[in-house]
């Protein structure tokens, strides 16, 4: 333990203290290479926490990535609407809300491979008709 203690406390310090670091951004263009090699470690240290870091925020950032819901459908179009008369449906029909199916706007249930990707949850809206017996 008391190891590592001297490393922390005493020769990373002295390390740091000791980089040839220039006093402005063009002066990393006057260091020799010896210097070059010199600053590597911490620079690769440090690119490295910065590594983790970026990671494990995106991991944790649901929305990022995957912004846009419509990634295909009449992308032509400044908004997509479909209108149907109750009438002209079968007894029962599911619409798609994942933006993702191939008979758009009816779901073929593409979102649950969607859902096991993204860990969404999201599903058709279904529809069905009331008999005409039943309240």
């Amino acid at each position: 333990m008391e190891t590592i203690a001297t490393f922390f406390k005493v020769s990373l310090p002295e390390y740091l203290r000791s980089l040839p670091l220039p006093d402005t951004f063009w002066g990393f263009l006057t260091l020799a290479g010896k210097d070059w090699l010199y600053i590597l470690p911490a620079a690769g240290a440090v690119g490295v926490v910065a590594y983790f870091v970026v990671s494990k925020i995106k991991s944790q950032c649901e929305s990022c990535g995957d912004t846009i819901v419509n990634r295909s459908v009449m992308k032509d179009q400044e908004k997509v609407v479909h209108s149907y008369d109750m009438e002209d449906l079968a007894d029962s029909v599911a619409f798609c809300r994942c933006w993702r199916s191939k008979k758009f706007p009816f779901c073929d249930g593409t979102h649950n491979s969607h859902n096991k990707v993204t860990g969404d949850n999201v599903g058709p809206l279904c529809l069905s008709k009331k008999s005409k017996g039943s309240s």
